[in-house]
């Protein structure tokens, strides 16, 4: 019964798409021997070679052995441009003496075809070999012409795909430098609200909280205005350091702001997150700085918010809670840190 369009399924599409890549991504040894061997069939001879140059080796026979020597018959020919056929390779002088022709395995037939590559130039050779002198017809030339034909585009077809998956990568790195701040190696503020949102979806399907952290170094503006803008990005480097250090390595973390760092971690009640925030807090505080040969006790202002504390906010409520808790704390002086809770009159609006 005949299956329209419309009823092909999703699933279907995706056995198929799956079944073309895997022939795609063959092994190339594999794709070769498949068609040495329709060759053999198709031409009723002893062996078929696609050659790009040498073949010996390649059966993991012995050298004595008459697939290994037939490959040495080969590979002792050039590849040539030529359509070359030898119904009987004890006539021509040039090879009559060769030593797999006069001696064992006694080579008598030999055929060799050109096959292209993408630039139209010789990358391959398709040699067909017997033990009987041999003619070769005019359809079977044309069958050749055919078999080479289809090899080539075979092979075109796997650059094709090898350039698709280069250019895959290329962009998906690119679309991943594009998501992370030059400077300090973190996620950047499209990429980090993004990640927000993912989380925030993946934790509310799974019924567990999600909190965020924002962290502000309290003395990067007076680092900047005393020694510059490199040095205080130095300063922020370090402290990214060690914030990493307090955070699970699934936490993502982010540059939101010029000199905010914003840390979502996914399954964190408001409990957990308060501790993280106190332990980054320490971390920084007990590892002073040296600051152009000055040695500098470096603290830290966080903001923190949790879903089991707001369970009806969207990403960017979370983000306005937390960013509001972070100015309460940095109101409240250095070294603090302000957990936003429903009904909190001191929490900076």
């Amino acid at each position: 019964m005949s299956e329209s369009l419309e009823g092909f399924s999703a699933t279907k599409t995706l056995l198929v798409n799956a079944g073309f890549e895997q022939l795609l991504t063959e092994k190339f040894e594999v794709k070769i021997s498949r068609f040495e061997r329709l060759g053999v069939q198709l031409f009723s001879v002893a062996n078929c070679f696609v050659t790009f140059g040498h073949v010996s080796g390649r059966s993991g026979g012995s050298g004595r052995s008459i697939t290994e020597m037939e490959a040495g018959f080969s590979d002792s020919l050039p590849l040539s441009e030529e359509f070359v056929v030898i119904p009987d390779l004890v006539e021509p002088q040039a090879l009559s003496g060769h030593r797999f022709v006069a001696g064992d395995p006694y080579i008598r037939f030999y055929v060799s075809y050109p096959v292209y590559g993408q630039d139209s130039k010789l990358v391959a050779c398709i040699r067909l070999i017997d033990y009987q002198p041999k003619t070769f017809s005019d359809s079977e030339h044309l069958l050749l012409t055919d078999f080479a034909t289809i090899i080539e585009r075979e092979l075109a077809l796997g650059v094709i795909y090898q350039n698709q998956i280069e250019l895959v990568k290329q962009n998906r790195n690119l679309k991943r430098e594009s998501m992370i701040d030059p400077l300090l190696g973190t996620w950047n503020k499209v990429a980090i609200a993004r990640s927000l949102r993912i989380e925030m979806e993946r934790c509310a399907k799974a019924q567990k909280p999600l909190s965020l952290l924002f962290v502000y170094a309290d003395q990067i503006d007076e680092v900047r205005a005393a020694h510059g803008a490199a040095v205080s990005d130095q300063l922020l480097i370090r402290t990214v350091s060690r914030v990493r250090s307090c955070i699970r390595p699934f936490d993502a973390l982010g540059r939101f702001g010029s000199d905010q760092l914003l840390i979502v971690l996914p399954g964190a009640s408001h409990l957990v997150v308060k501790a993280v925030a106190e332990r980054v807090r320490l971390a920084i505080k007990t590892h002073p700085e040296v600051i152009q040969d000055t040695e500098m006790t470096i603290s830290i202002c966080a903001g923190v918010v949790s879903t089991d504390t707001y369970p009806d906010a969207d990403p960017e409520m979370l983000i306005s809670l937390a960013e509001k808790a972070l100015l309460s704390a940095r109101s409240a002086g250095n070294n603090t840190v302000v957990q936003a809770m429903p009904g909190q009159p001191d929490l900076i609006i």
